[in-house]
C-alpha cells in the first residue's frame, strides 16, 4: 500500500508514518514544514518526502499519483491564528481538503481519513458529546474543519470516494512542540515545570478536557483506513474522560515533585469552556478502544522530554 500523509512531519502525522512504515507499508510525506520538523520523520527506503503546500492544487496532485489512501492531517492547528487570520488559514484548512479531495477522485483513491476537530461541537453545554449532536463552531478553525466534513461527505455521496472523518479531541504525546504557544497544553505545561518557570491558564482553569494519547489516535486512523463499511461516517476520538486544567497542573506538579501557583489570564477568544466525547460509535463501527490511560501518557510524554517522573 501507498500512503500519503500530509502534515507528515507535524506531530501526529509523524506517529502516523512510523506506524505505517513499521507495518510494511510505502509512504509519502506533503509537508510545507511551516510547523513540522524533518527531525520527526525517521529514515527509511520506503519514505518519499515532498515539500509543499496542500493549499496549491498542482503540488497536491503530484503527491497523490498512484496513492491508495491518504491520512490528511495538514492543517493550521491554531485557534487563534485562524482567529487573527481566517482568510490565509482557510487555503490551508478548507482549500487544502478540498484539493485533496479533487485530487483523489481524479487519482482513483481508495480511501482518504481527515483529521476533524471537537471544535466543531463549540459551546454547546450538553456533554458527553456525540457525532449526532448539533455543531456550533465557534472559530475559523472549526469553521473550517467543519465545512472539510461535510465536504468529505459529499465526495462520498456524490462521488463514491470513500472518505472517514475523526474528531480529535486533546491529543497530547511525544513530538508536540512546546515551544509553540498554540501547542496542546499538557506539553506546555511539562515544558515550564521542566524549566521551573511559572504555568499560564487561559481562564480560570476550570475549563475541561478530554486528552487522548496520540499512539491511540493513530491506532484509529488505521482502523477508519481498513475496517469495511464505514466510509461517509464521522467518529470521536477521544478517551469519554474529561479533567479540569487545574487538575491537570496539580497532576503533573505531584510528578515533578513541585508546588506552583499558575499565572491567570483571560480567556482566549474562540475557547471552549467544556469538553468530553462519548466514543461508543468508534467502539461499535471501527473497533477501536483507547488504551493508554492520561498517566501512563503523561509519563510517556516526561521521558521524550528528558524529564525525570
Amino acid at each position: 500500500m501507498l500512503a500519503l500523509v500530509t502534515g507528515g512531519a507535524g506531530f501526529i502525522g509523524s506517529h502516523i508514518v512510523e506506524r505505517l512504515l513499521a507495518e510494511g507499508n510505502r509512504v509519502r510525506v506533503l509537508d510545507d514544514f511551516s510547523t513540522g520538523k524533518r527531525g520527526n520523520l525517521p529514515e527509511s527506503a520506503d519514505l518519499e518526502i515532498i515539500t509543499g503546500d496542500v493549499g496549491g492544487f498542482a503540488t497536491v496532485g503530484k503527491a497523490m499519483q498512484q496513492v491508495d489512501v491518504v491520512f490528511h492531517e495538514a492543517a493550521v492547528a491554531s485557534v487563534p491564528r485562524t482567529v487573527d487570520d481566517p482568510m490565509g488559514s482557510q487555503r490551508t484548512n478548507y482549500q487544502g481538503t478540498l484539493n485533496i479531495l479533487e485530487a483523489a477522485r481524479q487519482e482513483g483513491v481508495r480511501r482518504i481519513v481527515f483529521a476533524a476537530s471537537a471544535a466543531a461541537y463549540g459551546d454547546d453545554p450538553g456533554l458527553p458529546k456525540t457525532e449526532t449532536m448539533p455543531v456550533k463552531p465557534l472559530s475559523p478553525y472549526a469553521v473550517d474543519k467543519l465545512a472539510s466534513e461535510y465536504a468529505c461527505q459529499v465526495y462520498h455521496r456524490l462521488y463514491g470516494l470513500e472518505t472517514v472523518c475523526l474528531r480529535y479531541f486533546n491529543v497530547f504525546g511525544p513530538r508536540q512542540d512546546p515551544s509553540s504557544p498554540y501547542s496542546g497544553v499538557i506539553s506546555i505545561f511539562a515544558d515550564r515545570l521542566i524549566n521551573r518557570s511559572q504555568p499560564v491558564i487561559y481562564g480560570d482553569g476550570g475549563q475541561t478536557r478530554d486528552f487522548v494519547y496520540v499512539t491511540d489516535v493513530v491506532d484509529a486512523n488505521l482502523r477508519a483506513a481498513t475496517v469495511e463499511g464505514v466510509a461517509g461516517n464521522v467518529f470521536n476520538i477521544a478517551t469519554g474522560e474529561a479533567v479540569t486544567l487545574n487538575e491537570l497542573l496539580n497532576t503533573l506538579c505531584g510528578i515533578f515533585g513541585l508546588e506552583f501557583q499558575p499565572v491567570y489570564h483571560a480567556a482566549r477568544s474562540g475557547d471552549i469552556r467544556h469538553s468530553a466525547a462519548a466514543i461508543d460509535k468508534a467502539r461499535e463501527l471501527l473497533q477501536w478502544q483507547p488504551v493508554v490511560t492520561l498517566d501512563e501518557g503523561l509519563a510517556s510524554l516526561l521521558e521524550s522530554l528528558g524529564a525525570v517522573a
